[in-house]
């Protein structure tokens, strides 16, 4: 009766210990991921930088139906400082800036944002490729890849455009062209670490197909340095925009940042003291750039787990009492036998 008894314990207990097999792996990723968007949702850079890139979003596709003046219209003197009638004065040749800079808003952005997603899709097709596939194929590519990073970027920019017909979508060309080959390099290395995983090994040894792995398997694992790439490629496009039609190299007639600052300095707003004309158009661009960075910022340390675990030891130091810290910070010196 007794050895019964214990062999029913016996088996209770190996029941209650034996833990069951993850049966759902998807919940498992899925969970991965809301944690990640609540650690970017408590972060305090994320916050900072998403409310400057959402307030000129809102700018750039609501402005132009609010603001008072048409952007391309003389519609007082030139160079009037800022004023009830002008809030940012108007330019050399009597434009508003105000208008100016909430109509530039688009088209800058939209030149970001677009440029952004050809070099992000590029870069990944490329750099996956080449990682992945290794031999002949990584050969061609990888040389492809360190062709274009070798030629100096802005002569090749500044060429580009000068023997393309000035126009929205030939900066988009050009900055699409140049931009696309550092991400690219930095996905095939990922991706070449990553091959080695014995998750991607379990995956060929179930017989799953190579775009398969590469799209299921490997890509969601890079999607921080995706994202991140994406936004360092949107702020590239902004600026090398602005540079280029600063220097003349863009279409003149199209109301963007960069123009604002090309007609400004055409109008020899320095030396006339008309400081108006140049701060809103440089600012923005300024401000969305930090903005994008502090996002960049946000996802390394909540991505990174060096980063983030030195970010919550410091908030936990920063909420302890100010004896406790002091009490952790003095060496305990330790009594001896009297030797």
């Amino acid at each position: 009766m007794s050895s019964s008894v214990n062999t029913a314990l016996e088996n209770a207990q190996t029941e209650v210990s034996t833990p069951e097999p993850p049966k759902n792996q998807p919940v498992r990723k899925a969970k991965r991921a809301s944690g990640v968007v609540g650690l970017l949702l408590q972060n305090r850079k994320a916050a900072v930088g998403a409310f400057i890139v959402v307030f000129y979003v809102l700018v750039a596709v609501l402005g132009p139906y609010l603001v008072p003046y048409d952007p391309t219209q003389i519609v007082g003197r030139r160079h009037t400082p800022p004023s009830w009638e002008h809030w940012f004065g108007t330019d050399g040749s009597g434009k508003d800036v105000l208008s100016q800079t909430v109509v530039g808003a688009r088209s800058s952005l939209a030149t970001g944002f677009i440029v952004g997603s050809i070099v992000t899709v590029v870069g990944i097709l490329i750099g996956m490729t080449a990682g992945y596939m290794r031999g002949r194929v990584d050969d061609f590519l990888s040389t492809l890849i360190n062709i274009v990073l070798i030629i100096p970027g802005l002569p090749l920019l500044i060429v580009l455009a000068a023997f393309l017909p000035a126009g929205f979508w030939s900066i988009i060309f050009v900055l699409s062209v140049t931009g696309w080959a550092w991400g690219s390099r930095v996905l095939r290395s990922q991706t070449m670490s990553l091959r080695e995983k014995d998750f991607v090994a379990s995956a060929v040894t179930v017989g799953e197909g190579k775009l398969r792995i590469m799209l299921r398997e490997i890509l969601p694992n890079m999607m921080s340095i995706v994202v991140a790439g994406f936004f360092g490629a949107v702020n590239y496009a902004i600026g090398a925009q602005a540079g280029l039609e600063f220097l003349g190299l863009g279409n003149p007639s199209n109301v963007s940042w960069g123009n604002n600052l090309y007609w400004a300095q055409n109008n020899s707003a320095m030396l006339v003291g008309a400081w108006w004309t140049l701060i809103p158009s440089g600012l923005s661009i300024a401000l969305v750039a930090f903005g994008f960075s502090m996002i960049n910022y946000a996802i390394d340390e909540v991505t990174n787990p060096r980063l983030r675990s030195q970010r919550q030891t410091a908030s936990i130091l920063k909420k302890q009492p100010a004896k406790v810290r002091r009490s952790r910070a003095t060496p305990v010196l330790m009594e001896g036998n009297g030797d």
